[in-house]
């Protein structure tokens, strides 16, 4: 008996038979999306605990982050064409059981390459369970009224788990241990399984196209490479064996990736797509904005609790208005864009998020909560919202309609590959300040976080010129379904990787050169 076939008789000894009410289908996707979103944020104030309590280097330490979004990013879209072809309930109950029992191994980690290898196992999870979260709730919900409130109801979920985090991680960590962080997926992680296996329907499309797997891991292990090569340039020196090896293996594995990706019949990221200069001027701008966005809750949360000395439940509280900023942000855009046009309101965010990493630079070693967490991080926060819907807009609007769901996850990967570079180089950076400027004094650290956020605001603005030379202009360049597209966004912000997702789907089966991000 078939694995697949073994499944089925599970989820069928599980079943009642008797068709779920589309709110308690709506229910678990969402519990499962959210258990994704938390995941990436609640880490952040547990960092300092987690160096503390495991010995891991202040370097190292990027890598609780980057694990995660290095695994998501690289296996999102593969979960998503696996979700059609083998079923977005199998596959959203391999996820999360995955996801599930890495959270179990990562809490109960002693040492910090166990962490690391358990935060990676969770991303491959997430990356698997995440694509079906929404296509399960358009194939529950009939088009119309009730399935833009169920997206809606979706959308808000994965943006409140987001904003969550840090305050769910800071509770945690102050009243019982940095591993209730991970832990506590476990219980909750253990009853959406359940729960799913008995009430949530099964859908797919398969149309007989294989996976791309080898493309997934080539991207995987090239990004990783790159990481890592960057993180030991800080220790080693540009020139060292340690840092030139990794870096040449994860440049070699970048171009097989896009070797494969040229030659297969079902490539992971058709790389014709990228012919659109919608498509392509969008995926950049997000790259390169994402590589300076995705850094700033991992130094606030830093420089609140290793300078400041604030608590994990101070430093997770600290942090609320910047993510209430991100949210306003998001659902701010979609006004502007009819007015100003897409691409003027993606430069604006930009800038906006410029002056506030700007500003956060200017941070000393006995910072006022008023002008040096707070103000700054509703500018960097706001501006990500406001940049990621018209970018996400502009790249679907340059996409056949057959392809636009492919293109939301790609813009979501580049942001989140772009995440995780932008992590290494900066973590690096930062280190090497501190480590030239007195060591682990407080001083010293705050020296290493303002250059940080100093580059960012770099980046940034060489994201604002990208962005004005070739990003398509004009009030009519994005129509008005896929300004309804980009709407999916508003949980894909810089609190980590989210699955983006097209609402105006009106089926629940994919078209052949789709992902199940099309739902």
């Amino acid at each position: 008996m078939s694995r697949a076939d073994g499944a089925s008789r599970i989820s069928r000894l599980f079943s009642t038979g008797a068709p779920p009410p589309a709110w308690l289908v709506v229910a678990l996707a969402c519990a499962g999306q959210f258990l994704v979103v938390l995941d990436v944020s609640v880490v952040n104030v547990a960092l300092p605990s987690m160096r503390t309590d495991l010995g891991m280097s202040a370097s190292g330490l990027q890598w609780v982050v980057n694990a995660y979004a290095i695994a998501f990013a690289g296996f999102m879209l593969l979960g998503g064409r696996a979700g059609d072809l083998y079923g977005r309930k199998r596959m959203f109950l391999v996820g999360l059981a995955l996801f599930t029992l890495a959270s179990l191994a990562g809490g109960l980690a002693q040492d910090g390459w166990q962490l690391l290898l358990a935060r990676a196992a969770q991303g491959l999870g997430a990356a698997v369970l995440a694509p079906s979260t929404l296509t399960i709730v358009t194939s529950a919900v009939p088009e119309g009224a009730a399935r833009a409130r169920a997206i809606a109801t979706w959308t808000a979920v994965g943006a409140g788990g987001g904003a969550a985090g840090g305050l769910v991680g800071g509770v945690l960590v102050d009243t019982l241990s940095w591993r209730w962080v991970l832990l506590i997926n476990v219980p909750v992680g253990a009853v959406v399984l359940l729960s799913s296996l008995r009430w949530l329907p099964e859908s797919r499309a398969g149309d007989g196209r294989r996976l791309d797997l080898p493309g997934a891991v080539l991207v995987t292990a090239g990004l990783g490479g790159l990481a890592y090569g960057i993180s030991q340039t800080e220790a080693e020196g540009w020139t060292a064996a340690a840092t030139l090896l990794p870096l040449a293996a994860g440049l070699a594995l970048v171009a097989l990736f896009l070797v494969v990706e040229a030659r297969t019949a079902a490539p992971l990221m058709p790389l014709g797509l990228f012919r659109s200069r919608a498509v392509s001027s969008a995926n950049a701008a997000m790259f390169l904005c994402g590589s300076a966005m995705f850094c700033m809750w991992f130094f606030m949360t830093l420089y609140a609790q290793n300078v400041l000395g604030y608590s994990p439940l101070e430093a997770g509280l600290a942090l609320v208005p910047s993510s209430l900023a991100v949210l306003v942000g998001s659902k701010s855009a979609p006004r502007f864009m009819p007015v100003l046009g897409a691409r003027n309101v993606a430069v604006l965010g930009t800038v906006v998020a410029a002056v506030g990493f700007g500003w956060q630079s200017l941070m000393t070693a006995r910072g006022d909560y008023l002008t040096e967490i707070m103000l700054p991080g509703i500018l960097m926060m706001l501006g990500a919202g406001l940049t990621a819907t018209p970018l996400a807009a502009l790249a679907t609007s340059g996409a056949a309609p057959g392809e636009a769901g492919l293109v939301s996850g790609l813009i979501n990967t580049s942001r989140t590959m772009g995440g995780s570079l932008g992590l290494a180089v900066m973590s690096t950076i930062a280190a090497a300040r501190t480590a030239s400027t007195g060591g682990s004094t407080p001083e010293a650290l705050t020296e290493g976080y303002a250059l940080a956020f100093r580059t960012g605001a770099g980046v940034l603005l060489g994201g604002v010129v990208l962005m004005l030379v070739w990003l398509p202009w004009g009030k009519g360049a994005v129509p008005t379904a896929a300004a309804k597209v980009a709407e999916g966004t508003a949980s894909t912000n810089a609190e980590g990787p989210t699955s983006t997702a097209s609402p105006t789907s009106p089926n629940s089966t994919a078209s052949p050169n789709s992902t199940s991000f099309e739902k």
